[in-house]
């Protein structure tokens, strides 16, 4: 797409020459709102996709500029800004006729489509391929819905938590004696959008040795059902139920759960035997590297119960940092911290996880910080730009496409844009 893009935010290495980015010259068209659409078009944001959100001005845009309870301003919510770095925003109402040829328009020059609406509506606001294809061809149009556009339920409305209920997560998180737990995050809402992006991405290379596009749909409910993963795969063939474990053990390897420290917890994974005889040496017990009751994974599980005892009254006797000190990366385990303290982690400040971004100033003039993209170039850095305002490109952006100022006036005064 020929439309130019805004600068790719201030690197933070020495050299002032830079790579492009790897997405550098490809455009994504996003009609998108709220959590999993839009984490998965940040990501192709993050490595140099223009990303144009479309959002509806008679409905205030992306639901997700007001939902709280944290606000740098009205309609400038934290979770907003969560999930939209580095894009652009146009304003436009798919359901007024005119819109029809701006949305060609812009199609024409962009390599993808994402939306993640109800099953049933894209097919409706023309977002499918089979609407596009005379326009441009090579157009991938990527579907994120709840439950798919085909079946019994495309018309259902769907959300994260209902998918890790339906799809079993519910019942293998939490202690065994406890309710139906789920995660504490939103982990279908990104999984699924981190897939669709995969899938757009897949698409649009297709799409590049052929010249032929395709619809990629995705939804909530498949995602959180492949996710399930192993689990299915014991069920399917060996009959076998999992259920909750306690200390959210694994199944099958020990150690491989939490633990007492003498100031809170912490969390070991065993997960090759190598470790074994290295952490009872370490515990201060290394007898138990070849009792024959701890000398096998099978052993081990065998005997968790005791095994978990016999490790509390080792590891209870230190607090958890200078055990993770001791353990010295030879050992894998981690502290149990909260969200504040998993933040202020030193190791993170170390890697550059958290970043000031540009083009945002709160009440008190202060930057907005906000986690940086998880991936890391070698000769690149990430952009850091803060998430548009609505429309703020609508004007430039179709300029670009030859747009008069006439005209542009005429399609607000209609309530297109």
């Amino acid at each position: 797409m020929t439309m130019t893009t805004a600068p790719t935010g201030a690197s933070t290495g020495a050299s002032t020459e830079r790579a492009p980015l790897p997405l550098a010259g490809v455009t994504i068209i996003a009609v998108e709102q709220y959590g999993a659409g839009p984490f998965g078009t940040m990501l192709l944001a993050d490595l140099g996709a223009t990303v144009i959100k479309i959002e509806n001005p008679a409905d205030g845009g992306d639901v997700g500029r007001v939902v709280g309870p944290h606000f740098f301003s009205p309609g400038d919510s934290h979770f907003y800004q969560s999930f939209n770095r580095n894009k652009r925003s146009i304003t436009l109402n798919l359901k007024k006729p005119e819109a029809r040829e701006v949305l060609h328009d812009l199609v024409r020059k962009a390599d993808g489509v994402l939306d993640n609406l109800r099953g049933d509506q894209p097919e409706k606001l023309g977002l499918t391929y089979d609407a596009l294809r005379e326009v441009n061809p090579r157009i991938v149009c990527a579907h994120l819905s709840a439950y798919g556009r085909s079946g019994s339920r495309k018309a259902w409305p769907g959300y994260d938590y209902l998918m890790q209920a339906e799809a079993g997560y519910l019942s293998v998180t939490g202690e065994p004696d406890g309710p139906p737990t789920r995660f504490g995050l939103s982990v279908v809402d990104l999984m699924t959008g981190q897939v669709c992006a995969f899938g757009l991405l897949a698409g649009i290379m297709g799409a590049r040795a052929t010249g032929i596009g395709r619809d990629v749909d995705v939804s909530l409910f498949d995602v959180a059902l492949h996710n399930v993963n192993y689990l299915a795969t014991w069920y399917l063939n060996a009959d076998h139920l999992q259920g909750r474990e306690p200390r959210g053990a694994h199944p099958s390897l020990t150690p491989s759960q939490l633990y007492r420290t003498g100031d809170g917890w912490i969390l070991i994974m065993c997960n090759k035997e190598k470790f074994w005889p290295i952490l009872a040496d370490k515990l201060g017990h290394p007898e138990w590297g070849s009792d024959p009751d701890f000398s096998s994974f099978k052993a081990r599980l065998a005997n968790r119960d005791r095994l978990t005892v016999l490790m509390d009254e080792a590891l209870m006797t230190r607090g958890t940092a200078e055990w993770v000190e001791i353990f010295g990366g030879q050992i894998p385990a981690a502290p149990v911290l909260d969200i504040g303290q998993a933040l202020n982690n030193p190791f993170v400040a170390e890697q550059g996880n958290v970043a000031e971004f540009s083009g945002h100033r709160d009440g008190a003039g202060r930057p907005l910080r906000m986690l940086k993209g998880p991936f890391r170039l070698s000769d690149a850095e990430l952009p850091t730009r803060a998430a548009p305002e609505m429309g703020e490109g609508s004007a430039s952006i179709l300029s670009e496409l030859g747009y008069s100022a006439d005209r542009l006036q005429h399609l607000k005064e209609i309530g297109v844009l």
